[in-house]
């Protein structure tokens, strides 16, 4: 099977600075100046050294540059490169790419729902793989982290006849400009062709369909209740999460991370700096919901939260909320972490309680994946 792979060097710039997203060479600029720096790179080369490491010699067709070939040094895979020669940090520059690959059986590419936006756009019939390394990714194109779809990658390689496809793979992105003043406006771009695996590819985000609030509301109210006044509480995004702040009475950012310190919050909409600021001296616990269908506690639409933090605090300083509905309604019967951390990300695993409602629980299994 012929791959072609893609990276957008500039797709999760803005997540640690707290941006919500990078679409548009503004925020790409903006996030450049408050010190944001481009992750997508490493972590297309940690899918790509999985796939020399499982199949060594593998051949694939590359953009040139930082859009693909950079990130190959050292490698043991056989390249060919294609795609624009001069690049204009725009959208056009992943569609030409694409288009120079269209003679390939799957494009593979390192970004987020407007990098899958883009690819799908010219893609046509062709199979598209992510390589997770947006702020937003709701869509259903995705491995669960790069090492994932690094060993997606080899099965198309070693094993095409073993691999199935869907052919209606949501392909979902948000209004960056709408989610930055709060408001969520997710909508359908169109659908995929993808490759099939329980275990290495996510589910499209979707959430619980009946009304919720009371039962959030219990399980807030119980976190709430067991606070310590000195700890620092980070809150991330998402109702439920948020919830917490709710119960505090206060009012959190709609889709921002918050901190709260004495059951009040002393900072709104923070980034993953001015966290580590906060957090220096203090005791450190992270307040988490979970992405509906998905199952992701960190790494989709929370990079705020950063791997220096979430070291710290560990799996036990990880207080995790949800209903019993939305649990029982994710694609597979555990949770996720994408840190970009791998060793972190292994420490992280294992089995945890989620709080569902008043006094109930619920166990569920972290997966390093």
């Amino acid at each position: 099977m012929q791959i072609g792979v893609v990276v957008n060097p500039f797709a999760g710039l803005g997540g640690a600075v707290g941006l919500k997203g990078t679409d548009g060479p503004d925020s790409v600029a903006k996030a450049l100046r408050l010190g944001a720096r481009a992750k997508s790179g490493e972590r297309a080369r940690v899918a790509l050294a999985h796939l020399a490491e499982r199949v060594p010699g593998a051949e694939l067709t590359l953009a040139r540059g930082e859009m693909g070939e950079d990130w190959c040094e050292g490698l043991d895979l056989s390249l060919t490169i294609t795609g624009p020669t001069a690049l204009t940090g725009t959208a056009r520059d992943t569609k030409e790419a694409v288009r120079a690959m269209r003679d390939r059986d799957v494009i593979v590419f390192a970004g987020g729902d407007g990098t899958a936006r883009d690819i799908a756009s010219v893609a046509g019939g062709i199979g598209i793989l992510g390589i997770p390394c947006g702020v937003k990714m709701h869509s259903g194109v995705f491995g669960v982290n790069p090492r994932a779809a690094g060993a997606m990658m080899a099965d198309l390689v070693a094993n095409p006849k073993r691999v199935d496809f869907v052919e209606d793979a949501e392909v979902m992105d948000i209004d960056e400009d709408a989610l930055r003043n709060g408001v969520l406006a997710p909508r359908l771009y169109g659908l995929a062709r993808v490759p099939i695996s329980r275990s290495l590819m996510q589910a499209a985000k979707g959430g619980p369909r009946l009304n919720s609030a009371g039962a959030l509301s219990s399980a807030a109210a119980e976190i709430v209740a067991e606070m310590d006044v000195e700890t620092l509480y980070i809150i991330g995004p998402g109702t439920s999460a948020q919830s917490v702040a709710k119960a505090a009475g206060q009012t959190a950012s709609t889709l921002g991370v918050d901190a709260m310190i004495g059951r009040k919050i002393v900072a709104h909409d923070v980034d993953d700096a001015s966290l580590l600021r906060l957090a220096k001296g203090r005791k450190l616990r992270i307040v988490l919901g979970v992405t509906g269908q998905q199952g992701f506690l960190l790494g989709r639409g929370n990079q705020q939260i950063g791997a220096k933090l979430v070291r710290r605090a560990g799996r036990e300083g990880l207080m995790i909320l949800a209903t019993e509905e939305k649990l029982t309604q994710l694609s597979q019967p555990r949770l996720l972490v994408d840190t970009g951390e791998p060793d972190l990300d292994l420490q992280l695993a294992g089995f945890v309680r989620v709080t569902t409602g008043k006094r109930r629980k619920m166990m569920m299994r972290i997966d390093s994946c």
